[in-house]
């Protein structure tokens, strides 16, 4: 076909690049909370937080945020480790007035599952030097911070504000809290790479009344956290060897020795090694290898249940995405794919090609989607995997990219990246369309997870960031892995079935899951936003869909620019206008008795020595819908349940929820579903990701009712 004869390749190019700029754009997008009312001290659920302030000293003054968390719970360092969030402040202070950074007291080490953590687990305060402050004046502080116990965490917020002549206290209470920081270093401090290994020495006074010694490293990915430490005295030395981290080329080394005495007094020394020679280990100091913490007692003990090789992870990624390919979302675009690679006269050059772009576009799109969800956990967010189904915005705009795939799969227009009419591969667009189809295939996969995908997601979260995003890219590679294996094995080519006039009907049977994945994303978008968004996103669909009748359908050059930026306007509108609709309740039952979750519901019941089934769920999550619709439906279950007296609750991510997110992160979940029982000893044990009848029939089998 004369290519002149036939503008839509060219609009469908321009139109498929401005869907992605579009949902590129909303990925960057979160929701702001609203602050609480203020106070000078504010308890909340698992941590009071308050403002102290020492003597004036030429318009200087020190302010102490007091952090007193409830017993069994701790906050993080300004380097938390392995896992958890360092706080962040913001001030409000009179004109003038200028704060300095957070200044932390020296820290404990707190281990989980093998996860090394820096924390503060009794009453600390972090302290800020204010200048220019007048004698009463009035500051305010928004502190945000992780609170978390051995279980579970849960982010939280202060608002907090005062006058500075309501908040003054003794100079000896401000005196305590200085006493909690780290002294200075003042002598020699070096430190030196040996391959995988980073050696550190310092010198110390009075070394003889040393008994251990721990770094503290200020910065992230100096060494693996997780590792042990060995300490030696050489000379009038300590010398500390551990294992380095992803990124342990530094210039320098800021950090906290912490050093253990005799008697069992600490002392915290504010160390900047600089690159240099580091002498031989010497005499080894008792505990040097231990991951505890025996002189404030706040360490874990030995680490326990150590995570699993990475190797391991990046095969459970890779095995959660080539799961994903028989997805109803995916599996019409990969088949369709495939089977233009059946056609004849493509060349094995040729087929190769498609499927290395197609590949290069499935792992960039998971890599790019990876690296937002590890840039805004860094920031502080508490998000996980599919977190952008979170927001009606994202919901709406994928809303109508299935759509515009579905009617390009009905016949209504065509969209050159999928197309397999007459032209075959070259209709597909080549390069650039296998590339644009890999970005559509993860794009549209990202509501589905299953077996071995959730715990290896929730593994790459505590992970060091280069190693995340191989566990992301091993996920893609996954996805991308049956049309790669396609287009460079020419035998498996050589089997799919001859092309032919039934190619284009099934290619319209094809459409069919294409369009109810399309109907599920609706009703998703009306769970979140209620009967107003679901009317807006349903009418912007079908305004989509007359918009590509006419322009592929009618084949007609009718100012293509303009009908260009119609269908522009039209996707960008509505995830504008969904910002101001307000949500509907998205909480669904199925035969299950469920209440709703939150930590006290499930402490409660443990409490009261009653079994529980926890399962976590969201209205975009494919897999937890069919879990609802089989295994959670079965009156059978029901029955057992009630007989056994096992209480169920639920919790819906549907819409992002802080708390939901701190338990899937702690139990190594970056996603739902996630299914749990607690029997009446409150011993936990998760349940497979898919579920069966015979799974939760078999749950208080061994427990009297």
């Amino acid at each position: 076909m004369d290519r002149a004869m036939h503008p839509i390749p060219a609009f469908g190019r321009l139109m498929a690049a401005q869907l992605l700029l579009i949902l590129t754009a909303l990925f960057a997008l979160i929701t702001v909370g609203t602050p609480a009312a203020a106070a000078a001290s504010v308890q909340n659920e698992n941590m009071t937080v308050s403002l102290e302030a020492g003597p004036a000293h030429s318009g200087a003054r020190t302010i102490a945020i007091v952090l007193t968390p409830k017993p069994g719970w701790h906050t993080y360092w300004k380097n938390p480790g392995a896992a958890g969030v360092e706080s962040r402040a913001e001030w409000t202070l009179p004109p003038g007035a200028t704060a300095s950074d957070l200044r932390y007291p020296v820290p404990d080490r707190f281990v989980v599952a093998g996860i090394m953590n820096y924390v503060f687990k009794t009453e600390r305060a972090l302290l800020v030097d204010i200048d220019g402050l007048p004698a009463s004046g009035e500051i305010g502080l928004t502190f945000d911070y992780l609170v978390c116990d051995d279980e579970i965490c849960v982010p939280e917020s202060a608002n907090l504000a005062a006058n500075l002549s309501d908040i003054g206290v003794e100079a000896g209470r401000i005196g305590r809290w200085q006493a909690d920081q780290p002294t200075a270093h003042d002598g020699d401090a070096r430190v030196e790479v040996q391959g995988d290994r980073l050696r550190l020495s310092l010198a110390v006074p009075q070394i003889s009344a040393v008994s251990d010694a721990y770094f503290f490293p200020a910065v992230d990915g100096v060494v693996d956290y997780s590792a042990p430490q060995t300490a030696s005295i050489a000379g009038d030395r300590i010398v500390i060897e551990t294992a380095t981290g992803f990124n342990p080329d530094a210039d320098s080394v800021p950090g906290v020795v912490k050093l253990m005495l005799e008697g069992g007094e600490t002392l915290g020394l504010a160390v900047d090694a600089e690159p240099g020679s580091v002498e031989a280990a010497g005499t080894p100091l008792l505990g040097g290898a231990d991951e505890t913490d025996p002189a404030s007692g706040t360490g874990a003990g030995p680490a326990t249940a150590p995570a699993p090789p990475l190797p391991l992870i990046f095969l459970a990624a890779l095995a959660g995405g080539l799961l994903l390919n028989i997805m109803p979302c995916v599996f019409p675009i990969l088949s369709l794919k495939a089977l233009s690679l059946a056609k004849g006269g493509v060349s094995e050059r040729a087929a190769r090609s498609e499927a290395l772009f197609y590949s290069l576009g499935v792992i960039g799109a998971v890599l790019a989607l990876g690296g937002a969800l590890l840039a805004l956990r860094a920031g502080g967010s508490t998000v996980g995997w599919a977190f952008q189904l979170q927001d009606p915005r994202i919901v709406a705009a994928l809303l109508l990219l299935v759509t515009a795939i579905a009617l390009n799969l009905a016949g209504l227009f065509e969209l050159p990246a999928i197309a397999v009419g007459a032209d075959g591969l070259a209709a597909s667009g080549g390069r650039s369309g296998a590339f644009f189809t890999g970005i559509l295939a993860a794009v549209v996969a990202t509501p589905c997870t299953g077996p071995f995908m959730g715990a290896a997601l929730g593994a790459a979260l505590v992970l060091s960031p280069l190693a995340a995003m191989m566990i992301f890219g091993g996920l893609g590679l996954g996805l991308a892995l049956p049309f790669l294996v396609i287009g460079f094995v020419p035998a498996l080519r050589r089997r799919l079935p001859r092309p032919g006039a039934w190619m284009e009907r099934l290619r319209r049977l094809l459409s069919i899951p294409m369009f109810v994945t399309a109907v599920a994303l609706a009703w998703v978008l009306g769970q979140q936003a209620g009967a107003d968004g679901l009317s807006i996103g349903i009418a912007a669909a079908v305004l989509l869909g007359l918009a590509l009748w006419w322009l592929g359908g009618a084949r007609r050059k009718l100012i293509p620019a303009a009908a260009s930026a119609a269908v522009f306007l039209t996707v960008l509108a509505v995830p504008t206008t969904l910002s101001n609709v307000g949500s509907a309740d998205a909480a669904e039952g199925t035969v299950l008795a469920a209440a709703p979750y939150s930590p006290a519901a499930l402490s409660d019941l443990q409490a009261a020595g009653d079994p529980v089934f926890l399962y976590f769920t969201a209205d975009w999550c494919i897999t937890c819908k069919v879990n609802e619709r089989g295994a959670l439906s079965s009156a059978a279950v029901a029955d057992h349940f009630k007989s056994r007296g096992i209480r169920t609750l639920v919790g819906d991510w549907t819409r992002s929820d802080p708390k939901i997110t701190a338990f899937l992160t702690s139990h190594g979940r970056a996603g739902v579903p996630l299914y749990i029982y607690y029997d009446r000893e409150g011993r936990e044990t998760i349940l497979p990701q898919i579920l069966s009848a015979d799974d939760l029939l078999a749950l208080g089998s061994g427990q009297d009712a």
